[in-house]
């Protein structure tokens, strides 16, 4: 009697690690149905940053969102200096010009 129970066991146990590993049929992927961030095309202003939510998940927030909207902003600041910079030099600077009908 020992044995036969001790055979059942084996078997269920066996039958568990196939099923763990896939071997009756594959696991379905992932589906993620969090929402995403609903932001405008182009450049972000402040107000958009201030109203951006995130999905929250078991630790906190979606990291996965968190890090597509920090590489966004990275991107969009690291292109404002080299705008900056081309405008400075497109500008001429302006020459005084003295009023010759004020006295110092």
């Amino acid at each position: 009697m020992v044995w036969v129970l001790s055979a059942v066991v084996i078997v269920i146990i066996g039958a568990a690690v196939m099923a763990a590993s896939g071997r009756f049929g594959a696991v379905p992927p992932v589906v993620d149905d969090r929402p995403a961030p609903d932001l405008p095309e182009g450049d972000l202003g402040p107000d958009d940053l201030r109203s951006a939510r995130f999905a929250v998940v078991a630790r906190g927030y979606s990291m996965a969102q968190v890090d597509a909207m920090m590489d966004r902003l990275a991107s969009q600041l690291g292109q404002a200096p080299a705008e900056a910079t081309d405008q400075e030099q497109e500008e001429e600077p302006a020459e005084a010009v003295e009023d010759p009908g004020k006295t110092r």
